[in-house]
């Protein structure tokens, strides 16, 4: 296409042509009949071709004309199917979203306000990606998910966090140890149990390593596992202590298969986080999500 021609020219052009009047044209584009009729004579000159046979009737297309027709129908088509998409992804009828998350993130945190968002938005798809938290943050630059969920501290200077549920990471054991709650159990008495951890490079893994770092003491695990859901299973088991999130296993020390040591000192708490790109943008259907998600926060502080 010329880079001269308007695309409102084509349109007169359409219209005139599906009509078969300029004057029926000029009703439907709400402009003058006078301005159809330079319209198609600067197209005419721009193309090189006369387009409309003038008749008494009307105007009759020519050859040309009936080809440059075929090609604007499918034209308009394509553009009239990306203009419903988009109404339908800002209406959240369709669309997709793409979300980064941990399995334990997924399974604890996530999954509650998922099957939410597709009650309420049966249209949309939701795509999961599960990695650790700086895998997610990575997915999040490189463009491959929309937003992430992650574990926090998460300092990176190119996202944006929004703040979410808190976490408190505690030192949990199976029967076998429990004797050793309902007194206070020092960082440093860790040496002398077989520890539990997740393995290195999530910032579960981090955090605890730079809170017991902070306090001048190493943690050497007998044990590495891949998920916290995993940790507490084999601390049940007996295999040793286990640093997991509380907030992950109510049920369990409700039901006295694990008991919390009181650790001195305890772990800082920390949150969960929603993380977007500052430089990004996020589709309707991924700020409904998010709000979503940040609803429940605002009603919990209110509450």
């Amino acid at each position: 296409m010329d880079q001269d021609i308007s695309l409102d020219w084509y349109r007169v052009f359409f219209w005139t042509a599906k009509t078969g009047s300029l004057s029926r044209a000029a009703e439907r584009l709400y402009i003058t009949q006078p301005a159809v009729s330079h319209t198609l004579k600067l197209l005419e000159s721009k193309l090189g071709g006369q387009l409309f046979f003038r008749t008494s009737r009307g105007v009759q297309l020519t050859a040309e004309g009936e080809e440059l027709l075929r090609h604007l129908e499918i034209a308009f088509r394509a553009i009239e199917s990306a203009e419903r998409l988009l109404a339908e992804r800002h209406g959240l009828y369709g669309g997709e979203i793409n979300i980064g998350a941990s399995d334990t993130l997924c399974r604890h945190y996530l999954l509650p306000y998922l099957e939410r968002f597709h009650r309420e938005y049966p249209g949309i798809r939701i795509r999961v990606t599960n990695r650790t938290s700086p895998e997610t943050v990575k997915l999040l630059k490189d463009g491959r998910i929309d937003f992430g969920i992650i574990s926090l501290p998460a300092p990176d200077p190119t996202i944006e966090i929004r703040e979410s549920i808190p976490l408190h990471d505690c030192l949990v054991a199976g029967r076998t140890f429990s004797h050793l709650s309902g007194r206070p159990f020092l960082l440093s008495d860790i040496r002398d149990y077989p520890l539990l951890l997740l393995e290195p490079g999530g910032t579960t893994r981090q955090y605890l390593d730079t809170y017991a770092h902070a306090h001048g003491e190493s943690l050497q695990p007998e044990l590495e596992l891949g998920s916290l859901d995993l940790l507490a299973e084999f601390a049940k088991s007996g295999f040793g202590l286990a640093f997991v999130i509380r907030e992950y296993v109510v049920q369990e020390l409700a039901a006295g298969g694990l008991v919390e040591l009181s650790l001195v000192p305890p772990v800082p708490p920390r949150k969960i986080g929603i993380a977007t790109l500052k430089s990004g943008s996020v589709s309707a259907a991924g700020k409904a999500f998010i709000e979503l998600l940040l609803d429940d926060i605002k009603e919990a502080v209110e509450d």
